[in-house]
């Protein structure tokens, strides 16, 4: 099932023992319902909505109390869901089909990022500016990479396996060869390329060449969408609202930012400053379906067209039931809307 890990992280291996978010709730008189909801790695700008949502009572409010789990290397969330530990997952398009294939009873409920953040980072000053510029070049892809966005680079661009060398987390071949390109997440490595070279490096954001994954999707098993309906659509809601908050940064993420550095310390405010700035600056989230449905938006019509190209070369396997993937009762309500 991890075959179509999309993100960096799951290329780490697999494991178990989830890191709890240690995060003090505020005295409460009511009864709050509880949602486990795990993330796909730790705590990072990426999922500071989630915070958002926890440090400004969005959940609360809304009569929920959150429990966010971070993930980590050598640690498999898919499992856990499928497993019943945790009530949702972040996800993305590859791993809804692989629910499908597998007749699992899962699919995706929302869809935070409309833009998947992965990238191809080049050197300056070397013709690198197009994904035509990709020919010749020596790539580092990790594993996961390979059997999933490379396929369709490949057939699209022109380019051969033969280019392909491993990717091992480590920004020193790339630093060694100018004529080198690597992966990476467009929040995190090229800011650290740059604070090693002194500029921001080019890059080439996977999706603007067309591939259309959904990415930081939330999981859930049918049975709890189904059973506790007005529950998930609660939780959706103030998850929703907390990303409208965060994306507009300021003095009113200050508290989301403090969750977020107390559970992961190697993330910094420079660092989180700039990823809100790429993802705004990117549409990594506000773009898409988003512009007329909202935060979190889906639609049928681009399922159906990423399922069609995954097909076509050859990632995803035919006759599949699309409509299996997701549902989009949860979302296209217009929250966060511009």
């Amino acid at each position: 099932m991890t075959a179509f890990r999309l993100d960096r992280r799951a290329a780490l291996g697999l494991a178990a023992g989830a890191m709890l978010l240690p995060l003090a709730r505020p005295a409460r008189s009511r009864t709050l319902e509880k949602l486990v909801f795990h993330t796909d790695w730790r705590a990072q700008a990426e999922h500071g909505g989630y915070y958002q949502a926890i440090a400004a009572g969005l959940y609360e409010k809304a009569g929920i109390e959150c429990d966010l789990r971070q993930g980590g290397p050598n640690l498999n969330i898919g499992q856990l869901l499928l497993t019943g530990r945790v009530d949702m997952t972040m996800s993305n398009s590859f791993e809804a089909f692989t629910y499908v294939r597998e007749d699992a009873p899962f699919f995706t409920i929302a869809s935070i990022f409309q833009k998947d953040p992965q990238v191809l980072i080049g050197h300056s000053d070397t013709g690198f500016d197009t994904f035509e510029d990709l020919k010749g070049r020596i790539l580092l892809i990790g594993s996961g990479g390979r059997v999933t966005y490379w396929p369709y680079l490949r057939k699209k661009y022109g380019l051969s396996d033969s280019q392909l060398r491993p990717y091992t987390f480590n920004m020193a071949p790339f630093l060694a060869d100018r004529n080198v390109v690597q992966q990476g997440f467009l929040t995190s490595e090229p800011y650290s390329i740059a604070q090693a070279i002194g500029r921001m490096p080019p890059v080439l954001l996977i999706a603007d060449a067309g591939f259309s994954a959904y990415q930081t999707t939330i999981a859930i098993s049918r049975k709890l969408a189904t059973e506790k309906r007005d529950l998930i659509q609660r939780f959706v809601n103030a998850s929703l609202e907390g990303w409208a908050q965060y994306l507009k940064g300021g003095p009113a993420t200050e508290a989301a930012n403090a969750l977020i550095k107390k559970a992961n310390p190697e993330q910094t405010d420079d660092r989180i400053a700039y990823a809100i700035k790429v993802l705004n600056e990117r549409g990594i989230v506000m773009s898409g379906d988003a512009l007329a449905g909202g935060i979190g938006a889906m639609s049928a019509a681009r399922w159906l067209d990423f399922y069609r190209s995954m097909v076509d070369v050859g990632v995803l396997p035919s006759g599949l039931d699309v409509g299996k993937a997701y549902t989009l009762d949860f979302v296209n309500k217009g929250i966060g809307k511009p």
